[in-house]
């Protein structure tokens, strides 16, 4: 079982959040999702990326489960 994901608000400048709306729809990904890949990029890029953070998700919708 996939561990529980955080939740967190995040205010924006609506400037920013419409330029990352376009990244993500260029990466076809969700905002949320762009805002993470961006944030491992940044953390492993200072070398701060924990060794014990889990696999971003895949790309596209998660599969449903079996008692679905």
């Amino acid at each position: 079982m996939a561990a529980k994901r955080k939740q967190l608000l995040l205010r924006l400048d609506p400037a920013v959040h419409d330029a990352v709306a376009r990244w993500a729809a260029d990466d076809l990904r969700s905002v949320n999702a762009q805002i993470e890949y961006l944030l491992r990029q940044s953390l492993a890029a200072a070398g701060r990326l924990p060794g014990n953070a889990g696999e971003p998700r895949g790309r596209g919708r998660p599969p449903k489960s079996a008692s679905e």
